[in-house]
């Protein structure tokens, strides 16, 4: 199939008739900026000289960033603890304009934080605050409640599984029995079992992921179609993208071949948040009408804008058109 620029431009500007529904796990990403210019007297690591500190929604939370960038409209529901980071993460969402009335709060444990500690654009450590266990009962249902509530305006779900706790299988299968009551097609980036999902419409692991879920490791093109067919038999038939980083995507629709699809040659600042972008435009797209393959070009200019830029960053409507004549190239589809 040829791509049409003047079509992907016009999907494109669909997006903001788009509304999707993000369920998932949200992150605080807190930044701590600086230069370091000398080594500690007391041990042999680097001393830095703080000049800012920031704080931004990273996974689902970051998913939604990304759709509100794009232009898409969007609801939150996630789970955060009752302390000063799951405050902030509400706060960031309605900052955003996104109600952070979907976000269900559990006392019983924290929001999940992830604070870097960032010098010379060079990431030096990062601290990791979090808890892995499911959330109580009562947090459960309300989130369930929280997400039967937002699907009323939704044409579509994106799932931002990080392996957190809040969409524990019970949560999952109960979501997905909702979902397919609505009618609702669902994308998921998944970091755990794909079972709980089963009938989703899309999923997006990168390539360690689809070796990790399908067990198959991938060495060459072959391996890679037989770890996509265990993925799309796990999920009943569910259409398959693999994302390669640099590579940019293979992409399985409807049991055929793999389709590649190469990206925009970039220099690489960061590729944290860069998931996210894919899937939140890979979403959007489809929604607004696209084909896997063009919804695929749109994503790849998306993530290439991302990864020219440091930390948990979004790509707006005008950075992806810019870039989008460098995509259509790349994926060897002009016409």
């Amino acid at each position: 199939m040829s791509l049409d620029p003047t079509r992907l431009d016009q999907l494109l500007d669909g997006f903001r008739h788009v509304h999707l529904l993000v369920v998932g796990d949200l992150v605080l990403d807190e930044y701590v900026w600086g230069d370091v210019a000398r080594v500690s007297p007391e041990a042999p690591v680097p001393v830095v000289e703080v000049r800012d500190e920031t704080v931004v929604l990273g996974g689902a939370g970051n998913v939604t960033r990304n759709i509100v960038a794009l232009g898409g409209q969007v609801s939150c529901c996630a789970v955060v603890g009752d302390d000063p980071a799951g405050r902030s993460a509400a706060d960031l969402l309605d900052r955003l304009g996104v109600d952070p009335g979907g976000l269900v709060v559990d006392a019983g444990r924290p929001t999940t934080r992830k604070t870097r500690i960032v010098a010379q654009n060079q990431q030096v450590v990062r601290f990791d605050r979090e808890t892995l266990e499911a959330p109580s009962e009562a947090s459960r249902r309300a989130l369930l409640d929280a997400v039967d509530r937002a699907l009323g305006a939704s044409a579509g779900v994106v799932v931002a599984d990080y392996g957190k706790g809040a969409l524990a299988p019970v949560v999952a299968v109960e979501a997905m029995e909702i979902f397919r009551a609505r009618g609702v097609p669902v994308v998921i980036d998944p970091k755990s079992a794909l079972e709980p999902w089963r009938g989703a419409a899309l999923v997006k692991p990168n390539l360690r992921e689809a070796e990790w879920l399908s067990g198959v490791r991938v060495e060459e093109a072959a391996d890679l179609a037989r770890a996509a067919g265990v993925l799309r038999r796990e999920l009943s038939g569910a259409d398959v993208v693999v994302t390669r980083g640099g590579d940019g995507m293979t992409l399985f629709e409807d049991g055929a071949a793999g389709v590649d699809v190469r990206t925009v040659a970039r220099d690489v600042f960061d590729v944290q948040g860069a998931g996210d972008t894919t899937i939140a435009a890979l979403a959007l797209a489809q929604r607004a009408g696209a084909s896997l393959l063009e919804a695929a070009v749109l994503a790849n200019a998306a993530a290439g804008v991302v990864v020219g830029k440091v930390g948990t960053a979004t790509a707006s409507p005008g950075e992806v058109r810019a870039l989008l004549p460098e995509a259509v190239a790349a994926a060897g589809g002009a016409g």
